[in-house]
């Protein structure tokens, strides 16, 4: 039996799919312990090797992610909502470390993945890089430091193929400062300008989502106070950093007892 963690990957065909599994094939302590697709995909019950252009490697793409789950001891997973609630119903059942990058999810999506999170080691991140992660902290840090004559807005820019706006990331830093303020977000939150707004009201946390290009990531938290700006920004030229920093956390999982995590903890930054 292998002493590294088998990984499982969701949704193996896509961008972040084949990172991952390009990411587990180069970590040491890590090894492939399975893939799905949806059902219906043309990669279905093929040899994943001969999916990804390469010579088969014995790993059967599967549609049944209860099966592959069965043989893993982690599941890395940038899915899609839906899907990601079902897998951690399943990830609970087999009571195994279930890392979630996936963004959209709502209050009642993160509520059952909360119930799993009971039975299974549930990693949940809007960013796995370690550099997002230091500026998650530094702005709890600077928002606690300021009062409100400093304006919080958090501008973020993506690729011209996202779907979903602000990006998790933009809504783990808006979480950071509302903490840092001692506020509750969804009471601070403006997320849309368009038109006769009227002044901005002070206290309120702004996003701004920019879409285009090719662009893998960019964040920047502004203070905005009289006479000053503290900018802190944060830029990702790789994508490879997000799939290294979810295979971290699925070993990291290996060895905690069941519950909700981030990649604060992982990196021991909380």
């Amino acid at each position: 039996m292998s002493k590294t963690t088998g990984i499982a990957v969701m949704g193996a065909s896509g961008r972040m799919g084949r990172m991952l599994i390009q990411a587990i094939e180069e970590n040491e302590n890590a090894h492939l312990a399975g893939v799905t697709e949806r059902a219906g995909h043309d990669w279905i019950d093929r040899d994943l090797g001969e999916c990804l252009g390469g010579a088969a490697n014995g790993i059967t793409v599967s549609d049944d992610p209860l099966e592959v789950l069965a043989h893993s001891q982690a599941v890395v997973d940038f899915t899609s909502p839906k899907a990601t609630v079902l897998h951690s119903e399943l990830a609970a059942q087999a009571r195994i470390t279930h890392v979630i990058g996936t963004t959209g999810l709502e209050d009642s999506h993160l509520a059952k993945i909360a119930a799993a999170a009971r039975h299974a080691i549930v990693v949940r991140a809007g960013n796995m890089s370690l550099g997002v992660n230091l500026l998650t902290v530094l702005t709890r840090k600077v928002a606690a430091a300021l009062d409100m004559d400093f304006d919080i807005e958090i501008v973020e820019m993506h690729h011209h193929h996202k779907v979903d706006a602000p990006s998790g990331t933009a809504l783990m830093l808006g979480e950071a400062a509302a903490e840092g303020r001692g506020v509750d977000l969804a009471d601070v939150s403006d997320r849309g300008r368009d038109g006769e707004t009227g002044a901005r009201k002070r206290g309120d946390i702004g996003f701004v989502s920019l879409r285009g290009g090719d662009v893998v990531g960019e964040h920047d938290v502004i203070f905005a106070g009289e006479g000053e700006r503290i900018i802190l920004r944060h830029i990702a030229s790789d994508r490879m950093l997000f799939a290294r920093g979810a295979i971290k956390a699925a070993i990291w999982g290996q060895s905690q007892k069941p519950g909700e995590y981030t990649m604060l903890d992982v990196l021991g930054l909380n």
